[in-house]
Order: structure tokens, then C-alpha cells, then sequence
């Protein structure tokens, strides 16, 4: 493929970006642009701003080496924030720009950045790309977390068929896990490189993810509430993304990661790791690997919920098309899965010049990777080498769980 090929293309997956993040936020009701749904992120107005900040000062001032377009708002909305417990922002509205004044930056920014995009380097490009596409699904739950009435609903509802499954464990046998990717073959993340094996010992895996029904049990006898859940007079509804509904017992159960954890030793089993989980997914009987859980082809609305096509949950048993060769589903989409590792580099990291912290910042011990994807996760992000993480607390995210057995 030509390089003004490759370069049309990518161009053109940034402006589908941008309508995607375009029509999220416009679901928030104006007025309720200076709230804060989750107490650990920026207020929703930063979101305005950030996307095209972020945009100009990677390929416009990085990459190209133009100037400004205005320090103090290319500064203001340059980063995000992931505060540790107990030191949450404590800024008031007032002492952010107006929405008029915020939109109009935006305008500006994308403006000039479309005047000099097609002289950018493609790797600036692919970062501003897919930092929207993780927006999109950020954006996604914090307006899931802003009330009903301070936005615009769609009609799409949770899809549901059922009781939950009962637990079923699956053996995978020992076997070669690649993990990571080469450089110079596609684009990654800083914390995706180098591509490495690791040996897996046999272990058992459950074929689906925890189901609410199934954690239900838990809190029964005494386990942590999720936060989407509530407690009316008489038994638990779900708080979905454009309603209030019963609890459905055949979907995944988002959780924290330490939920998660003390889910799996109540049934006596534990998270899989990041080895585990590549095995399970990847891996075949006869030694192989694939680059999809079901095989080679690029994925699609019947291989799994992912890339908005549901925006919310569907049955663990819906999407057998894609099942691994083991017979595990849903490794990729319906929800991100917690392993048990904290995130970490492999060995050869190197932080992007560009973006030193993106990573680095959170090799902390208390930030855990996850792997495969939400509803809401772009199916451009579904590499086998993508990894994702988040505070082993943190309840906000579409953040899902299975177990195993060593």
C-alpha cells in the first residue's frame, strides 16, 4: 500500500473519530457541562477542549514544530488526571473557560491542524487517533455516570435472554503465550513492546465471564455492592447506560479489580494472569496462535460486543462466532477483563519521545492490566497486543472478571 494511501486512510479514521466523540458529547445537556460524574476525572467541559489540545501539541507543536495556538488553553486542556484515593480535584466552575469560549478554541484548533495534517508524520497521526478512539469509551462512562435527566438518552437497552449460566471450567493445556509486539511492524503503545513468550502451565479457565447473577450470590453472603448496581425496597436494578433496569443475571458483572479479587477467593479460585489470559485467547491445541480468539478475520458485529455496537451489555453466552479455540468466550468485548498483574513494562520498554508519562506514570503496583475490550472499545484498538489499565479500586470504567483454577 503507498504511502498517500496509508496516509488518506488515516486521515479519514480521524475524522470518523471525531464524529464519534462529536455525537457523545453532544448527548450532555449544555448546563451540565461544568459537572464532574466522576469524582477522579476533570470536569466534562476539559473533554471539549482536550481532544483537539491534545491533537495540536502531539502533531502540530511535536511533530511539525509550529507554534501555539494558545498557551494558556493548549496547556489547560493538555492532560487528564488519575488522582490517588483521598487527593481528589477540588476546582469550582467558575474557575474554568465558558463553554462558547471552550468550543471556539476547538474550532480554532481543528481548523488550523486540518490546514497542515497531511505534511504530519504518520506516527503523530496514529497517537492523536487512537487516544480519541480511548476517549470515545471514556466519555462513554462518564456520561453513564451523569444522571439521566442531564442527557440526551438513546434507544438502545441492554440486551438480555435469561437466568445466568452455571459456572463452567474449561482446561487449557500448558503451552506458549506471545506477548507484546516486534517494533516496526504496526503501531503500539509504548507498553506493548517487546514482544516476548512465556511458557504457560495448564490451568482451568471459566468459559464465560462472572455473570450478575452469579456475583449476586456473593453479595448475598456478605460481598461488596458493584457500583452499578442499586438497592431498591426489595432486590437490586442495574444502572444501565440509557436506563434503569431489573438485574440481569446472564450479563457481566463490572467490578473493581479488588471485587474481583475477593469474588475469586470466595469460590476458591483466583484472576488469571496477563500469561493466562493470552493462552486462553490466542493460543491453540496444536501450538499455534492466532492473532483474534477466533482466528484471523477482522472483527466484526458477530465476533463480539464491541465497537459501539451494543453500548451496553449482552447475555456471556451471546457472540459464540467469537469463541477461542479452546472453547472460551467473549475474551475480546462485553466488558474488559481484570487480570492479575500489576501493569508494568516488558523488558525493552521505551516511553514514546512524545509522550513520555503515558505509560511510565502508572507502573505503580496499584494500577492492574486488563485485556480484550468493552461494548464500547473500537475495534482498531482490539490488537492482540493492547493492553489497558486502571486503579485496582477504581469502579467507574467497564471493567469485567472471570477466573481460574492452577
Amino acid at each position: 500500500m503507498s504511502t498517500v494511501t496509508v496516509r488518506t486512510r488515516t486521515i479519514d479514521e480521524i475524522a470518523r473519530a471525531r464524529n464519534l466523540t462529536d455525537s457523545i458529547l453532544h448527548r450532555v445537556h449544555p448546563d451540565a457541562m461544568y459537572e464532574r460524574p466522576i469524582p477522579e476525572r476533570h470536569r466534562l467541559l476539559f473533554y471539549v477542549g482536550h481532544l483537539e489540545a491534545f491533537d495540536w501539541n502531539q502533531i502540530a507543536r511535536s511533530a511539525l514544530g509550529l507554534g501555539p495556538v494558545s498557551e494558556e488553553l493548549d496547556r489547560l486542556f493538555a492532560f487528564g488526571i488519575d488522582p490517588p484515593p483521598g487527593r481528589l480535584p477540588q476546582d469550582e466552575p467558575g474557575e474554568w473557560p465558558s463553554l462558547e469560549h471552550t468550543s471556539g478554541y476547538a474550532r480554532l484548533v481543528r481548523e488550523r491542524l486540518d490546514a497542515e495534517i497531511e505534511s504530519a508524520p504518520e506516527e503523530a497521526l496514529l497517537v492523536a487517533l487512537e487516544h480519541r478512539l480511548m476517549h470515545a469509551e471514556t466519555l462513554t462512562y462518564l456520561l453513564h455516570n451523569l444522571p439521566y435527566h442531564q442527557r440526551r438518552l438513546t434507544d438502545a437497552q441492554i440486551e438480555t435472554r435469561g437466568d445466568s449460566p452455571a459456572l463452567q471450567m474449561i482446561e487449557i493445556p500448558g503451552g506458549k503465550a506471545t506477548l507484546g509486539q516486534a517494533r516496526g511492524e504496526e503501531f503500539g503503545w509504548d507498553n506493548e513492546f517487546e514482544r516476548h513468550a512465556r511458557q504457560v502451565p495448564a490451568f482451568r479457565m471459566s468459559r464465560h465471564k462472572i455473570t450478575n447473577g452469579q456475583y449476586l450470590e456473593f453479595v448475598n453472603a456478605g460481598g461488596p455492592v458493584p457500583h452499578y448496581w442499586s438497592k431498591g425496597q426489595e432486590r437490586f436494578t442495574y444502572r444501565g447506560l440509557n436506563a434503569e433496569t431489573e438485574l440481569p443475571a446472564d450479563v457481566p458483572v463490572y467490578v473493581t479489580h479488588q471485587q474481583a479479587e475477593v469474588y475469586a477467593r470466595w469460590a476458591g479460585k483466583s484472576l488469571p494472569t496477563e500469561a493466562q489470559y493470552h493462552r486462553a485467547a490466542f493460543g491453540t491445541p496444536k501450538g499455534g496462535e492466532r492473532p483474534f480468539p477466533w482466528g484471523d478475520e477482522a472483527p466484526t458485529e458477530r465476533h463480539g460486543n464491541f465497537h459501539f455496537y451494543y453500548n451496553d451489555l449482552l447475555p456471556v453466552t451471546a457472540s459464540p462466532a467469537g469463541d477461542s479455540a479452546f472453547g472460551i468466550s467473549q475474551l475480546v468485548g462485553n466488558g474488559w477483563e481484570w487480570t492479575a498483574d500489576p501493569f508494568g513494562p516488558f523488558q525493552g520498554f521505551a516511553p514514546k519521545p512524545s509522550y513520555k508519562g503515558y505509560s511510565a506514570d502508572f507502573f505503580d503496583n496499584d494500577h492492574f492490566v486488563l485485556k480484550g475490550g468493552s461494548c464500547v472499545t473500537d475495534a482498531r484498538l482490539l490488537r492482540r497486543s493492547f493492553r489497558n489499565w486502571f486503579r485496582k479500586e477504581y469502579p467507574y470504567a467497564y471493567t469485567t472478571f472471570r477466573v481460574v483454577e492452577n
